[in-house]
Formats: C-alpha cells, sequence, structure tokens
C-alpha cells in the first residue's frame, strides 16, 4: 500500500511489499532478478545458507577476469565468506560475479530494508546499499558457487548470443532435457509454413512463422514472415517481425514487428557488435 508509483531500487521492490511478505511469516527470502538466463535448484542454495549460519547467501559465477568490471563483484576469503564487494571495480581483485540472487534470514533483511527506506540519500538496492551495509554490520555473508549455465542478458549483443547458443548442440541450458522442461508460452496461431524454395539450416523456426526465403543459423520468434529471396543468417527476429523479398540480415537483433523492406540489407558478417533493429528498414520502393 505505498504511495509511490514506483519501485526506487532492487531493494524497493522488496520494502514496498513487506506487508504481504509477512503475511506468509518466512524464516528466508528468495530474491531473484529477472534480466538473466539460467537454471538453478534453489534448494541446494538454501541448504548451503543453513549448513554455513549465513545471514545472506549470494549465488556468485566466475567470470573471465577481463569481463569482471561489468558485474558486482565478491571477494571471499578461503571458507567463502565474503569479506568485500566491489560493484563494477576497475581493478577486480577477483572474478566471482554476483548473479543477483540472494537468501536472506528474513528478520535480518527486514530491518535493514525499513531503514533504508527512510534513508533520504540511499538508492534503495542491494548492491549499492543493503550488501555493503550488511558487511559493515559484520552480518556475515556467504557466496555460493553455482556452476552451469547463465547468460546476463543486459545487452543486445548477450541477448543475441543467449538466443544463439540454444543452436550451439552443446549447450548447457539444453530445451530438450526431459528432466528438466523448459516452457515457453502458447499463442493462438497457425503452424509455421516452409515454402517450396525455402532454404533452412540450423534455426529455431516458431509457430506462424512463414518462411518463403533462406534462414542459416538463427533464432525466429512467432509469426516472423521472411520473403521469396530474402536470407536471415546469424539472427534473431522478434515477434512479427517482416523481412520482405531479397532483403538480406546479417548478425542482427530484429525487435517486435518491425519491418525490413524489399532488398534492404541490415548488418554486417565482420561487424564487432549485434546489430539492433528497432524500426523500420524502408527497402526498393
Amino acid at each position: 500500500d505505498s504511495n509511490l508509483d514506483v519501485y526506487r531500487g532492487t531493494a524497493d521492490a522488496i520494502s514496498q511489499n513487506i506487508d504481504f511478505i509477512d503475511n506468509y511469516g518466512p524464516d528466508y527470502l528468495l530474491v531473484l532478478s529477472g534480466d538473466h538466463i539460467y537454471k538453478m535448484n534453489y534448494a541446494k542454495m538454501l541448504a548451503e545458507h543453513k549448513a554455513q549460519n549465513a545471514e545472506a547467501t549470494i549465488a556468485v559465477i566466475e567470470v573471465p577476469i577481463r569481463e569482471a568490471s561489468r558485474f558486482g563483484i565478491m571477494n571471499t576469503n578461503e571458507t567463502g565468506q565474503i569479506v568485500e564487494f566491489e560493484e563494477k571495480p576497475e581493478h577486480p581483485k577477483s572474478n566471482l560475479a554476483s548473479m543477483g540472487i540472494y537468501i536472506f534470514n528474513w528478520k535480518t533483511l527486514r530491518k535493514l530494508l525499513v531503514a533504508d527506506m527512510k534513508d533520504p540519500d540511499s538508492n534503495h538496492d542491494f548492491g549499492k546499499d543493503i550488501i555493503p551495509q550488511m558487511l559493515n554490520n559484520g552480518n556475515k555473508l556467504y557466496a555460493y558457487k553455482f556452476k552451469g549455465y547463465w547468460k546476463d542478458v543486459g545487452t543486445i549483443d548477450s541477448l543475441w548470443e543467449a538466443n544463439m547458443d540454444l543452436l550451439d548442440k552443446n549447450n548447457e541450458l539444453d530445451l530438450h532435457d526431459p528432466t528438466w522442461k523448459i516452457y515457453t508460452e502458447d499463442v493462438t496461431s497457425l503452424p509455421q509454413y516452409i515454402g517450396p524454395d525455402a532454404q533452412i539450416n540450423q534455426a529455431f523456426i516458431t509457430q506462424g512463422c512463414i518462411i518463403e526465403g533462406e534462414v542459416r543459423n538463427s533464432v525466429l520468434f512467432t509469426g516472423a514472415k521472411v520473403g521469396a529471396g530474402a536470407k536471415i543468417i546469424d539472427s534473431v527476429l522478434m515477434p512479427g517481425v517482416v523481412v520482405e523479398e531479397g532483403a538480406v540480415v546479417t548478425r542482427a537483433l530484429v525487435a517486435d514487428n518491425v519491418k525490413i523492406g524489399k532488398e534492404a540489407v541490415v548488418g554486417s558478417a565482420d561487424s564487432e557488435h549485434i546489430e539492433l533493429v528497432s524500426k523500420r528498414v524502408k527497402g526498393v520502393e
């Protein structure tokens, strides 16, 4: 029942729902971030949290040291206890990146959140405020090392990579794993249609797609259309994208419902970054 219209930070999203959480009287609270792709057994993380007698447990993953400055980095001692937290450090001391997945003892966190709500100088953020405050207070914070597939999809390149990973037969995130099924929302749509002259090589083609041209090493979401003679190479087409006749799309991520005109050329095979196409591309009229 907050008067605020928006959440001011990641911790504020919990603070504004304290009454709701209190209804359940939890001993522990699991907090998940939404812009990552992974699969994890949270029961194992909770068991380790209890075994370590920690007040907060933070899931971490080892990242290449050259990329560590993009993340919140946890520096630990030999027992796995977190002794220092650095937000996007210029010169990282370790490569243990926070995954934005936390387990807190609810009573401890609740007190911190109530104080944080009243602090006008706070960002109301777990990484910037709550975790540093816990370290200052001497609370025991433990780093839970996650092994497995994890992708931070906060950039266009990483979102593209996550889709391309699905096409890799060695990908750890296996959509076909019968023991851990991953479901997607079904939509009311016709089946995909593959035309008589279409060519498809290594691709996910979702329902409602109409393919008349060539699709190679790409992921096509619901209702994407590829015209005759058009080529989709190393690309991701979001729902409703229309690529007209003869157009070529290479190493690109095309946003929902964008139309790429006849014989237009988008992206490049040798570009360093993925081309984001967020508005209509005119072709030959």
